[in-house]
């Protein structure tokens, strides 16, 4: 088998295998078409109402309490330089 002929029979195999690919995803995009569609007529790609919970936001803390939090982040840097 010559040079030439090597060379012709990759390409050949190359351009079968972009073929196959290329194909593969026509036909995924095309699925996908339809099933969107098929979902859209039957109304299920509405989501069901949800129902909407109020989290209660954490309320800030009071000035009063800033001094307390300061006072433990102070008492933990005291320590872990005591170490």
């Amino acid at each position: 088998m010559t040079i030439a002929k090597m060379i012709g029979q990759s390409g050949i195999l190359t351009l079968l295998g972009m073929g196959v690919v290329f194909s593969f995803l026509i036909i995924l995009i095309l699925s996908m078409y339809l099933l969107h569609a098929i979902l859209h007529a039957l109304n299920l790609d509405k989501d069901p109402e949800k129902k909407v919970e109020s989290v209660a936001a954490p309320s800030a803390a009071p000035a009063s309490d800033n001094g307390a939090i300061v006072a433990a982040i102070a008492a933990a840097v005291h320590e872990k330089e005591l170490q």
